[in-house]
């Protein structure tokens, strides 16, 4: 069993809801164990920054509770707290020299000197004692010969450094970065990133880092923690999030990946573009719809014949250590890694392994809402009214459960082309298709399947095929059902080992290392 004081942060069904209503965090749990590095990781607006400050106290949550070391801290300044924070942009004073940027919060810092009358007595600290401690902060980031420059003479990483003395000369318990290697050029960023590994093996305290750069979390992080609308997707050392991804989200975030649909024939047994192929993944329904992932680095390309696809070559590029080519097969274009180059246009063999195949379940297979007739032939959900065909026959007003089917929806340019408004989150090449995720304004998912790519962001109308949307009579537990349905989305890990269909246990969700 672990002990509870072994978890230095808990994080107890947290949400936090913006003035303009929008949902950035959406109840999540966490624990971090003490002396981890954890890397908070996802795209701009997943939530990652808003979790950090949280932590902080920077913010305060709409809903939950944060605890540090086993006690309450929600309601707490950040100054209350055994924290610091690192930001992106420095935040350094430009009046003072760099060792007076350091020394600042030590000028303000108070300790316990004893007891008189009963009561704690604190005093501040000494000119020596602040002095031997800026010096130490700043040997530990290769400065101490800079104490007395102006920050403004500094490279960017020297700043950088300066800032991490200053959040480090406090002691902290915890050590929060907020992408603090984003404003570096990619040498100093490379440099920076040993940098910080070595000071946490020195330091040995807890270090919580937020940042969108795949390559950083991979590099520098204990347990990475895969962020997305609010929600956690996934939990696990680097090499099992990049291994053993969650879903297709975490597959298509981190790194290059070929994510295709596929049907699990049986245990070891997946089809996919129309050919059946070995893998080591159990646990599934027969016949199964399934998202399977293959990186780009494990598919054997040959001029041999001797592959489960023949392919075309229709572009390729040297990056150095390999060629990166994209080879049409199937009807999929897939991306291929290898050591030899081969020419554009020539007939090419592509084969995979059992252990080169990761399956996922399906995130969702249908979209599914609660909603309500509002007309004779049309139905009220989503904030919208569509038109359906009501052959159930069900009375207005009466509260129903709708079924969307991918195929079913189609996305319009101009949004007052649709019933209802929405912004691209997601789309995934699916070799015939594009797998889309839009979000709409009442906090909503639709999935769709689209001959066309669309850019995130994309502001879209949203039409339903009346033929084929589904009404069914409405159940108390059918919302239950939804919600669970809706969690389960976006953290599913039905493969962390060996994929006989368990959920995380309680070690990975709270980010224990392996």
């Amino acid at each position: 069993m672990e002990h509870k004081e072994d978890k230095i942060i808990e994080v107890e069904n947290i949400t936090k809801i913006f003035e303009d209503g929008v949902t950035v965090i959406d109840d999540m749990n966490l624990s971090i164990k003490r002396g981890q590095f954890v890397t908070l990781l996802g795209p701009s607006g997943c939530g990652k920054t808003t979790l950090l400050r949280m932590i902080a106290g920077f913010d305060t949550p709409t809903k939950g509770k944060i605890f540090l070391e086993g006690e309450e801290v929600t309601g707490k300044p950040p100054y209350r707290r055994p924290v610091n924070t690192v930001f992106q942009k420095y935040a350094l004073f430009p009046h003072l020299n760099v060792f007076n940027n350091v020394a600042f919060g030590l000028k303000l810092k108070k300790i316990e000197a004893g007891e008189k009358n009963g009561k704690t007595v604190y005093r501040k600290l000494t000119k020596q004692e602040i002095a031997d401690k800026v010096n130490r902060a700043l040997k530990m980031v290769d400065l101490e010969d800079y104490g007395y420059r102006n920050v403004n003479s500094l490279s960017g990483g020297q700043q950088q450094r300066v800032a991490i003395a200053r959040a480090l000369v406090c002691e902290p318990k915890v050590l929060l970065l907020d992408e603090p290697l984003g404003a570096l050029d990619l040498k100093m960023r490379k440099e920076m990133q040993i940098e910080l590994k070595r000071m946490h093996r020195e330091l040995g305290i807890t270090f919580i880092y937020v940042t969108h750069d795949q390559e950083e979390a991979l590099t520098m992080s204990d347990v990475v923690v895969v962020l997305n609308d609010g929600y956690i997707q996934q939990i696990g050392t680097p090499k099992k999030v990049y291994d053993e991804p969650a879903n297709a989200f975490v597959a298509n975030f981190i790194g290059e990946s070929n994510i295709l649909s596929g049907t699990m024939l049986k245990d070891y047994l997946v089809r996919f573009l129309g050919v059946d192929v070995k893998c080591l993944d159990k646990g599934f329904a027969k016949n199964e719809q399934v998202d399977l992932v293959i990186r780009p680095e494990d598919i054997g390309i040959s001029a041999d014949g001797k592959g489960q696809f023949k392919g075309v070559v229709t572009s390729s590029v040297f990056k150095g250590t390999y060629y990166e080519m994209n080879v049409l097969a199937s009807d999929y274009e897939f991306t291929v890694q290898n050591t030899s180059d081969f020419a554009i246009g020539s007939s090419v063999s592509l084969s995979v392994t059992p252990d080169s195949i990761h399956i996922m379940r399906k995130m969702r297979t249908v979209n599914e809402f609660i909603g309500e007739i509002d007309g004779e032939n049309s139905v009220w959900f989503c904030d919208g009214s569509f038109e359906f065909v009501n052959r159930e026959g069900f009375a207005k007003g009466e509260k129903v459960k709708v079924k969307v089917p991918f195929d079913a929806v189609e996305l319009t340019d101009d949004e007052a082309d649709g019933v209802i408004g929405a912004n691209v989150t997601q789309s995934l090449y699916k070799g015939t298709y594009y797998q889309v995720q839009v979000y709409t304004d009442t906090d909503e998912d639709f999935y769709l399947d689209n001959p066309y790519e669309w850019d995130l962001d994309d502001r879209v109308g949203i039409k339903i095929d009346p033929a084929k949307i589904e009404v069914e009579k409405y159940n108390e537990e059918d919302e239950e059902e939804i919600n669970e349905e809706e969690a389960s989305t976006f953290l599913t890990a039905d493969k962390v080992s060996d994929n006989e269909g368990e959920n995380f246990d309680e070690s990975e969700i709270s980010g224990d290392s392996e």
